[in-house]
């Protein structure tokens, strides 16, 4: 096993990668298994899962430049530099074939913000003419409409090299998602897109390779009915792998970052490592984050590296205008269809959060309406860090103060199972809320904003939570476990006696059955909790404390 390397935070670049002595896992059987199978493709991937690293190794691939992916020995009689040479070698080696070069056309929309049609034509036009450039090609002036000039660009580029083209796009989509909070200019930055990648599908003469990736998946209706000639792999298991690293990646390829932060006096816990950051499942082997992993081993600090570094909040605020019941983050349920129903004017909430990522497949279910896909949050990093965003604009910020001030306590009570003290907690909660703000705020008027409430405090505190049954009508069964301690809720909208029907629900389903020989379980309390439409407040709080004899 080699020794540690550097931890290539933020870096796109194979070469760079290669050659300057950073990790790197080994996503190379991918590129060949895409390469054998056809043409065409589009990946959906939430951002910073190393999208733009991996069309950056397929070019160097379709380029020839066996080099990169030679290591040892074998590096150093192509020419490596002895010290880049002292590197793993990689699959794609021996399994390419290096004598056959294809011309690369590559278009990023990743950089930067385009917020007028009239600046993404003007990009384009750039991005068709530094390609010209580099592959001696010449294309017609600006005046020539932009599908136009690409059209050229792909066949002048196969005559001139007399082989077939590789064009690669990365984040196709990014000038439509920027401007998703202007409907006006997301269409017109739609019909702009339209018209460019429709020149993908009338050049399959002249394409050998075409692969798009991106963050989310238009509707066929929109901008892939441009591009219905792609095949999705986005869901594909044999790529569930393509972007993220495994648990085989953490074991194998970052095993001395692990051996350094223990000799460090740091240890870095596999189970809490784990908890923290995997979870991310495309019908296949669950990943974790790039960003995350590379950030921990650097800091050797469990926190929120991948949500931080940009969480739309405008993701937040429309969750909060369509009055989502959060609950329902824990498991929800969506066909193909609507996970794929994404579009500038019909925006699905399962959609926009899967294809960001904050909802990952849990289990593909055949029904007679074809697969419907159980959703999940992934991790805990998710869990805590959005619903600490969305609790920001659930409640005033008086609320948000109170709930921070009291978290060490309330860690405490829910240890300890002290359903008085919480009871307590979460009257003070409510009563902080103003009656104005009831008034003002349109999220407080629907019947699940008691119980979202409630939910997005617990969540955010990151203690285990587990939803048993979810509906989308104000009532949810949760499941809190913190210490030895198992909390199973039922919440209810109604006046004091709903907290005794709850709570008979509880009982009569007795969720309370499958922890009493739990390891490390010593108590289930069951929770009935009523909601008062009326006063705002907690109309009814109904207890029932189960001990039981734990495995553990």
């Amino acid at each position: 096993m080699l020794g540690r390397r550097k931890l290539p935070i933020g870096i796109q670049t194979f070469a760079k990668i290669r050659n300057e002595g950073y990790y790197y896992v080994d996503k190379t059987p991918l590129v060949a298994a895409l390469a054998e199978g056809g043409g065409a493709y589009f990946l959906s991937r939430p951002r910073r899962f190393g999208k733009s690293l991996f069309l950056d190794t397929v070019a160097e691939a379709f380029a020839g430049n066996r080099l990169l992916f030679e290591g040892g020995a074998r590096a150093e009689r192509l020419g490596a530099d002895p010290q880049a040479a002292a590197r793993p070698r990689l699959y794609l080696a021996d399994h390419w074939d290096w004598g056959k070069r294809h011309p690369i056309v590559r278009v990023s929309f990743a950089e930067g913000r385009l917020e007028r049609r009239a600046q993404l034509e003007e990009h384009i036009h750039a991005v068709l003419e530094e390609n010209a450039e580099r592959l001696a090609v010449p294309i017609s002036d600006r005046a020539s409409d932009v599908h136009i000039r690409f059209q050229q660009l792909i066949s002048r580029v196969a005559e001139r090299y007399g082989e077939r083209v590789v064009v690669l796009i990365d984040e196709y989509d990014k000038p439509i998602l920027d401007n998703l909070t202007e409907p006006q200019v997301a269409r017109a930055m739609r019909e702009g897109l339209r018209n460019f990648y429709s020149v993908l599908k009338g050049r399959d003469a002249d394409l050998r390779f075409v692969l798009l990736t991106g963050v989310s998946k238009f509707s066929k209706v929109s901008l892939f009915s441009e591009l219905n000639h792609l095949r999705d792999i986005t869901l594909s298991r044999a790529f569930a792998t393509i972007c993220g690293y495994t648990e085989y990646d953490l074991d194998s390829v970052f095993q001395p970052e692990f051996a350094a932060a223990a000799e460090a006096g740091v240890p870095l816990e596999r189970e809490t490592v784990r908890r923290w950051y995997n979870g991310y499942a495309w019908e296949g082997e669950p990943v974790y984050n790039p960003f995350d992993i590379l950030l921990l081993f650097a800091e050797r600090v469990f926190r929120r590296w991948w949500f931080e570094t940009g969480t739309s909040s405008y993701l937040v605020d429309w969750l909060r205008s369509r009055g989502y019941f959060t609950p329902a983050l824990e498991q929800t349920f969506a066909t193909e269809q609507l996970l794929s129903a994404f579009d500038v004017d019909h925006i699905e909430p399962e959609a926009m959060l899967w294809q960001s990522g904050y909802l990952t497949i849990e289990a593909a279910i055949p029904s007679h309406r074809g697969v419907v896909y159980r959703l999940r949050l992934p991790n805990q990093e998710v869990r805590s860090a959005l619903n600490e965003a969305l609790l920001t604009v659930w409640a005033p910020p008086q609320v948000n103060a109170l709930a921070n001030a009291a978290t060490f306590a309330v860690y405490d009570i829910l240890a300890k199972g002290d359903a008085t003290a919480l009871r307590d907690h979460f009257e003070r909660l409510f009563a902080a809320i103003p009656h104005d703000w009831y008034r003002k705020n349109p999220i407080a008027q629907y019947e699940g904003y008691f119980a979202s409430v409630c939910y997005s405090h617990l969540a955010s505190l990151g203690v285990t939570i587990v939803a048993e049954d979810v509906t989308n009508q104000g009532r949810t069964d949760l499941t809190v476990q913190h210490g030895g301690t198992v909390w199973v809720f039922e919440f209810k909208v109604g006046e004091g006696q709903g907290a005794q029907e709850a709570l008979a629900q509880l009982r009569a389903r007795d969720y309370a059955a499958k922890y009493r020989n739990a390891p490390g379980v010593n108590q289930v309390v069951e929770v009935g909790v009523a909601f008062s439409p009326r006063t705002k407040r907690i109309a009814g709080w109904e207890v029932n404390r189960i001990a039981v004899n734990s495995a553990g």
